[in-house]
C-alpha cells in the first residue's frame, strides 16, 4: 500500500475499516490508539483536518496493521 497524503480524519476512516486498531484513551496532548493484535499504542492527532507528515503517516500505517 503507497499512500502519500492523507488527513488525520482520512488515516481515522483507514484504520476503522482495515484494522482492529481501536480508540483506547485521550493522552495528554493526542489520542491514544491500541493496535490489539501486537499490542502497540500509536497517537494520532486531534486535528483532523491537517495533512499528516509522509513518515508519522507511514509510522501510523505500520502500528496499526493497515500497512505491512
Amino acid at each position: 500500500m503507497i499512500i502519500d497524503i492523507m488527513k488525520y480524519s482520512e488515516v481515522e476512516k483507514l484504520i476503522k475499516k482495515t484494522t482492529n486498531s481501536r480508540f483506547h484513551h485521550q493522552g495528554s496532548r493526542h489520542p491514544i490508539w491500541l493496535n490489539p493484535d501486537t499490542g502497540e499504542f500509536f497517537e494520532m492527532s486531534r486535528h483532523k483536518s491537517e495533512e499528516v507528515a509522509k513518515g508519522t503517516l507511514n509510522d501510523i500505517l505500520k502500528k496499526s496493521g493497515a500497512k505491512k
